[in-house]
C-alpha cells in the first residue's frame, strides 16, 4: 500500500507538468494577439499599431456596411408597406413572409398601386425627422443654429458700432408682414367660399344627377358654376386684393400661397367624389355617396392636396412635438430677416447707387447666390418640414412623407419629384394620368408637356404677383431643362441658382424701394 501510493505521488508532478504545458500552449497565441513579448512584459507600441490597424479597417468598412444595410433596409420596409396596403383581386393580405419569399430583385415602382386606385397613405414619418435621429446629421442642424447665433452677434455688434446703441427694430421684417390684417381677412373669404361653395355645388349635384331627366344639362351647369367660383372668386378675387391693396412681400404670398392651395384642394375634392356618385348611379344605388362636411373640413386642412373620406391617423397628440416645429418656422424666419439684414440690403443699396450695366449685374447675381441658397433651404425647412409636420401632428394625420431626398437628386427629373412630393402627387394624378386617361394612354409626350407647362406657369404667376415683377426664367427652366434635358445636367443645383438669379436681379428691387431703406 505504502508502494503504490509512494508511486502515485511521483506521478503527480509529472500530470501537472503535463498541464501546465498544455495551459502554456493556449496562452501563446492570446499573448502573441496582445503583444506579449518573451519576457512576459507587453509590447504597448505593437499593441496599439494592432489597434489602430484594425480601427482603420473598421471605418473603412463601415459607410459600405452601413448603405449596404440601409438600401436594403429602406427596400424591405418600402415593399412591405406597399405590399401590405395593396390588396389582391382576391381579397388576400401580402405578409411580411410572402415578401422575404419574392424575387429578390424587386422594385418598388413595380409595386405601386394601379393608377385607378390613386395615392394610397400610410403611417410614415418625415426623412429629416428619421435622419436627426443620427448624431452625424443632427450636428448638420446644429451647425445652422450655429450660424444663425452668428448672424445674430455680428448684427448686433455693426449696429451697436454705427449708432452707439442696440437696434432691435426689426423694420424689413415689419415691411414685409405690412398690412397683414388685409391678408387675414381675405384669407378668411378664401376659406369660407371654398367650405361652402364646392360642397353644396357638389352635393346638390350628387343628390340630382340620378333623378335628372337630362344629366348631361345637370352637369354641365354644376360644372359651369363650379369654374365660374374657381377662376371668377379663388383666382381673381385674391389678385385683385394683392395687386390693389399693394400688400408687401410676406402678406401678398400668403394671399396667393394660400389662393392657389385652395383651389387645388376644391378641385381635388370634386374630382375624387364625382366618379364615385357616377359608378353609383350606373348600379342604381340608393345610397348617393356625399361626403360628410366634418369630412371635407378635415381635408381643408391636412398637409395633403389629395381627397380621401379617411386617412391614416397617428394615436396621439405630441403637444411639445408642434411647439418644437412652430418655434422652428419662427427661427427660420428670423433667420432670413438676418440673412437680409447682413448680406443682401448692403449689397443692393450699393449696387443701387451705380448705373446699370453687365458688371453690375454679375456682381448681382454672383453675391446673390449664397443667400439666395440659404434662404432656399430655410424655406424648405421652414414650410415643408416643421409647418406641415406641425398640422400633421395636430390633425393626427398619419402620412408625412412631404418630400424625398432631393438633396441626393443627379437629374432635374429626379429633383422635379422629390422636391415637393405634396404638390408633385396633384400633378401626377390630376394632370398626368388624367391626360393619359383622356387620350387611351396615347401622347405621353404631350402628357409630360401639358404638367410642365401648368407647373411653369403657376410658378410664374406665384412669382410675378408676390415680387411684383415678370421674370419668366423659372418657365425657360421647367419647358426646357424639365422636358428635354432632364438627365444630363446635375439640374438640382442648377434651379437652385436660376431661382437665386431670379429672386435677386436688381429690377425687383426698383419697386421695393421701402423695402431697401428700411
Amino acid at each position: 500500500m505504502v508502494g503504490e501510493e509512494t508511486t502515485s505521488l511521483r506521478k503527480r508532478p509529472s500530470r501537472s507538468g503535463e498541464n501546465f504545458e498544455e495551459k502554456e500552449d493556449e496562452r501563446k497565441p492570446s499573448e502573441e494577439s496582445l503583444g506579449i513579448s518573451s519576457n512576459g512584459r507587453i509590447d504597448i507600441k505593437q499593441l496599439m499599431a494592432k489597434k489602430i490597424r484594425l480601427t482603420a479597417e473598421a471605418e473603412e468598412l463601415k459607410p459600405f456596411f452601413m448603405k449596404e444595410v440601409g438600401s436594403h433596409f429602406d427596400d424591405f420596409v418600402n415593399n412591405l408597406i406597399e405590399k401590405s396596403t395593396s390588396l389582391d383581386s382576391g381579397g388576400c393580405a401580402i405578409t411580411s413572409f410572402s415578401v422575404l419569399e419574392g424575387d429578390k430583385n424587386y422594385r418598388a415602382k413595380d409595386l405601386r398601386a394601379p393608377p385607378e386606385h390613386g395615392k394610397i397613405f400610410v403611417v410614415r414619418r418625415s426623412l429629416l425627422d428619421e435622419l436627426f435621429e443620427v448624431d452625424h446629421i443632427r450636428t448638420i442642424y446644429h451647425m445652422f443654429i450655429a450660424l444663425l447665433i452668428l448672424f445674430i452677434l455680428s448684427t448686433l455688434v455693426v449696429d451697436y458700432i454705427d449708432e452707439g446703441r442696440l437696434v432691435l427694430e426689426f423694420n424689413l421684417m415689419s415691411y414685409a408682414f405690412g398690412k397683414f390684417p388685409i391678408a387675414m381677412w381675405t384669407w378668411w373669404t378664401m376659406f369660407l367660399s371654398t367650405l361652402s361653395i364646392p360642397y353644396f355645388l357638389f352635393q346638390h349635384w350628387a343628390r340630382g344627377y340620378s333623378r335628372s331627366s337630362h344629366p348631361v344639362v345637370h352637369c354641365l351647369i354644376h360644372g359651369f358654376l363650379f369654374m365660374v367660383f374657381l377662376i371668377g372668386v379663388l383666382g381673381l378675387g385674391p389678385t385683385y386684393v394683392a395687386l390693389a391693396y399693394t400688400l408687401p412681400p410676406a402678406s401678398r404670398s400668403i394671399v396667393i400661397l394660400e389662393q392657389i392651395r385652395f383651389i387645388m384642394k376644391a378641385y381635388s375634392f370634386v374630382r375624387e367624389n364625382v366618379p364615385r356618385v357616377l359608378n353609383s348611379a350606373k348600379e342604381k344605388s340608393k345610397i348617393v355617396p356625399v361626403p360628410t362636411v366634418n369630412q371635407y373640413l378635415y381635408f381643408l386642412f391636412a398637409p395633403t392636396l389629395i381627397y380621401r373620406d379617411n386617412y391614416p391617423r397617428t394615436p396621439t397628440v405630441r403637444w411639445g412635438y408642434v411647439a418644437m416645429q412652430f418655434l422652428q418656422v419662427f427661427g427660420c424666419l428670423f433667420y432670413m430677416y438676418y440673412i437680409f439684414e447682413r448680406l443682401c440690403t448692403p449689397l443692393f443699396r450699393n449696387i443701387k447707387q451705380e448705373p446699370f450695366s453687365a458688371r453690375v449685374l454679375v456682381l448681382c447675381v454672383f453675391n446673390s447666390i449664397l443667400p439666395g441658397v440659404l434662404i432656399l433651404f430655410l424655406m424648405f425647412f421652414a414650410f415643408l418640414h416643421c409647418w406641415l409636420n406641425a398640422f400633421a401632428e395636430m390633425l393626427c394625420f398619419g402620412d408625412r412623407m412631404f418630400y424625398r431626398d432631393w438633396w441626393n437628386s443627379t437629374s432635374y427629373s429626379n429633383y422635379y419629384r422629390t422636391w415637393n412630393v405634396v404638390v408633385h402627387d396633384w400633378l401626377y394624378y390630376y394632370a398626368y394620368k388624367d391626360f393619359l386617361w383622356f387620350f387611351t394612354k396615347r401622347f405621353k409626350w404631350a402628357a409630360m408637356l401639358a404638367v410642365f407647362a401648368v407647373s411653369a406657369v403657376v410658378h410664374e404667376y406665384a412669382l410675378a404677383v408676390c415680387l411684383n415683377f415678370f421674370y419668366p426664367v423659372l418657365f425657360v427652366l421647367f419647358m426646357f431643362f424639365g422636358t428635354h434635358i432632364s438627365g444630363l445636367y446635375p439640374s438640382a443645383f442648377l434651379d437652385l441658382s436660376v431661382r437665386v438669379l431670379e429672386a435677386w436681379t436688381p429690377v425687383s428691387f426698383l419697386d421695393t424701394e421701402d423695402g431697401i431703406s428700411a
